[in-house]
């Protein structure tokens, strides 16, 4: 009799916490995006579970999900009424909202998503910045910014330059590579078709992957470090506070727009320029971006006794996955962003959102403590000032002057909208390995999981004595909230 009493006590017990516990559950498939699933039941596991979340298992920290901002970004937002714009940017920014971004990457001077080529300083020789303005960042990045600020003012901004001012380049240029009679830049896979385009640099000034196109000599270095200076400055003078600078967007790589190589024993000695200047503000100093799968080109820049001890942390993007494994394993306590997801061919397409998530577990099951997307909002088809067409978050229809969230939104939103800042990764076990699990600062526990198939799916996930059994839709992404 008081064994039969105890067990139902403890049942009674069991069935209480169960009813404390809550678990949402979001879906998205090509047809539906973002719905609310409901009637899903918590229990006692009874038998194997196809995933069990090991919450023993802490592994990094993550600091946040975010985007960018560029000039084509706030350009587009420009064509739709101020309603609408004010009602994307809550959705992307506001705090329990949509998707909660709290972290966002900015350039420093023109990028490829710019209007066109600008720096803060195109006055040749002046080492001493007298003539650096952000001029240009009023009309466009600093109002963009704001804008999001409204909506989370604890938005923490970081910053790289495509190129450094032309006249601290060998070639004069801020380009690396030419476009008059090149042929190598039309690809409908990758959305580029420069055809018609001329960025005005001759081919026999171009520059290559493995040497330095920056001036290596110190007043040069001195002098572009003064110009991150000021830049911090500039832009703090604003009310915006740039927590965070990398000092050059993919250093191998010789583009037809804003773009400048290096190599890293320049890099190097740059940033043991750049490091003081920036621990003076205050600043955090990364290395990157990188992208290319070399480890050793971040390895030798980290352990360089004059310029490992000012970096923090490290970003990679593109071919710069193929790095990352390894740096984590190496440098476990350091700091790794993905700082650019890959950005497809301006279709927007289910495909590529499939493909967008390959990209997200390989980052983070890899030691990623922040990931971000690229391009926030572009005019339909998405095409660059240079040429190459690209996926956007948001998708604005000149003529009608509307706009969609484009399925890679709602698949950053699948993650942002609920793992906080200060969650946990937490790694799984078991037969089923197609998601991503974390455990929030409040101890909820976030799981995404992706159905590829072409039929419905159900899978049993253990998270501590709780399990839930979901009937995933066919070809769906889902995330389940446990509190």
């Amino acid at each position: 009799m008081k064994k039969l009493f105890a067990f139902q006590v403890l049942m009674i017990l069991t069935i209480s916490l169960l009813a404390q516990t809550k678990v949402e559950w979001v879906s998205t498939s090509q047809q539906e995006q973002w719905e609310e699933q409901k009637g899903l039941k918590i229990s006692v596991l009874s038998g194997n579970a196809d995933v069990e979340v090991q919450l023993n298992q802490p592994q990094q920290t993550m600091e946040g999900f975010g985007t960018c901002f560029n000039e084509l970004g706030w350009t587009s937002l420009g064509i739709l009424s101020a309603k609408d714009r004010e009602s994307i940017l809550k959705e992307l920014f506001a705090p329990g909202v949509g998707a909660n971004f709290t972290i966002c990457r900015m350039p420093v001077g023109a990028n490829d998503f710019s209007r066109n080529w600008y720096s803060y300083n195109e006055t040749d020789g002046d080492f001493e910045m007298k003539h650096f303005s952000i001029a240009n960042d009023k009309e466009t990045l600093i109002p963009f910014i704001k804008n999001a600020q409204k909506y989370n003012s604890s938005l923490k901004i970081w910053a790289s330059p495509w190129s450094p001012p032309t006249w601290m380049k060998y070639n004069k240029h801020y380009a690396s590579k030419s476009l008059l009679g090149n042929t190598d830049f039309k690809s409908e896979e990758w959305g580029m078709d420069f055809t018609g385009i001329s960025n005005g640099l001759k081919p026999d000034n171009e520059g290559k992957e493995g040497t330095d196109m920056f001036i290596q000599e110190e007043k040069y270095y001195k002098a572009y470090a003064l110009y991150f200076s000021k830049f911090i400055q500039a832009y703090k003078e604003q009310n915006i506070n740039v927590k965070m600078v990398m000092p050059q967007n993919e250093f191998n790589s010789a583009q037809v727009f804003p773009s400048c190589t290096w190599t890293a024993k320049g890099l190097s000695k740059f940033i043991s320029y750049l490091g003081p200047e920036m621990q003076k503000m205050g600043v955090d100093l990364f290395f990157g971006t990188v992208e290319r799968a070399n480890e050793k080109l971040t390895d030798s820049v980290l352990t360089d006794p004059q310029s490992g001890k000012y970096i923090e942390g490290v970003g990679f993007q593109w071919a710069g996955k193929g790095a990352i494994a390894a740096i984590h394993q190496q440098f476990p306590a350091l700091t790794l962003y993905q700082s650019e997801q890959e950005c497809g061919n301006g279709k927007n397409d289910w495909k590529y959102c499939t493909y967008a998530w390959s990209l997200m577990q390989h980052y983070l099951k890899n030691g990623t403590n922040a990931y971000l997307y690229w391009n926030t909002s572009l005019k339909q088809g998405g095409i660059s000032t240079w040429g190459w067409k690209q996926n956007s978050l948001v998708s604005v229809d000149t003529v009608n002057k509307t706009y969609k969230y484009n399925y890679e939104y709602y698949l950053m939103k699948h993650l942002s909208h609920f793992v906080k800042p200060g969650a946990k990764r937490l790694n799984t076990s078991g037969s089923f390995d197609n998601l991503l699990a974390f455990v929030n600062p409040d101890k909820s526990i976030v799981v995404v999981a992706q159905n590829e198939g072409n039929v419905e799916k159900k899978i049993l996930i253990k998270v501590g004595d709780k399990t839930i059994a979901p009937l995933l839709k066919p070809d769906s992404f889902n995330t389940f909230l446990i509190k």
